[in-house]
């Protein structure tokens, strides 16, 4: 009898390890519809106002989506098992972190360039608290899955979703400060955005966690 039981156990943690990595592609799916819309939404209101912490938050939003279908396409077919497969995954993940940095200090020196203040937006406000209040939600259950997959890509993305959330209340705090006439709040932001992307990009792409 303890022999059965012994031979169980293996068989029982690979069932939940293929649960816990169907789950992990199922939440990278629904995280890619809902990216699709904070980022059409993001990217128009912040053009809108000639907000570029708005604008480069909505890029984020893309980014994340590419940080998704890594993770779909980690977990698919042959690749699920495959380590190799883990690590190009983990890497793209941090290179997808890496793409947002450059956008978003080219677009600050652009808009303080052609002397662009931004504006009020009631768009922009609403979209970016939705995302401040669901985004943890979503990272926080990829983090807790990454974990137990031994899967540096799902957590990766789940940092980014926490990212994005707290890019989001980085982004409302800017457009409140903008009322004020404090419209180089914006342009902070965004470089801080751009900083922080460098800075966790280094850190997926070494497989490190990251905690927030």
């Amino acid at each position: 009898m303890p022999d059965q039981r012994a031979a169980a156990r293996p068989a029982a943690a690979a069932e939940t390890w293929l649960r816990d990595a169907r789950l992990a592609r199922r939440l990278a799916l629904l995280t890619l519809g809902w990216l699709a819309a904070e980022s059409a939404l993001g990217l128009l209101a912040g053009f809108d106002a000639h907000s570029v912490a708005l604008v480069g938050w909505g890029a984020t939003a893309l980014v994340e989506g590419m940080a998704g279908l890594i993770v779909v396409w980690r977990f698919t077919g042959a690749r699920l098992r495959s380590p190799s497969a883990e690590r190009v995954a983990r890497r793209l993940v941090a290179v997808s972190f890496w793409v947002l940095a450059p956008y978003l200090v080219a677009h600050v020196a652009y808009d303080l360039h052609l002397g662009y203040r931004p504006e009020p937006t009631a768009l922009g406000i609403a979209v970016t608290t939705i995302s401040l209040v669901g985004m943890p939600l979503l990272g926080r259950a990829k983090r807790r899955l990454g974990a137990r997959l031994g899967s540096p890509a799902t957590v990766g993305e789940g940092t980014q979703n926490l990212l994005c959330a707290g890019m989001a209340g980085v982004v409302l705090l800017g457009l409140a400060l903008n009322t004020l006439g404090w419209w180089w709040v914006d342009a902070v932001a965004a470089l801080l955005l751009a900083g922080t992307a460098v800075h966790e990009g280094r850190r997926a792409w070494r497989g490190e966690s990251c905690h927030h």
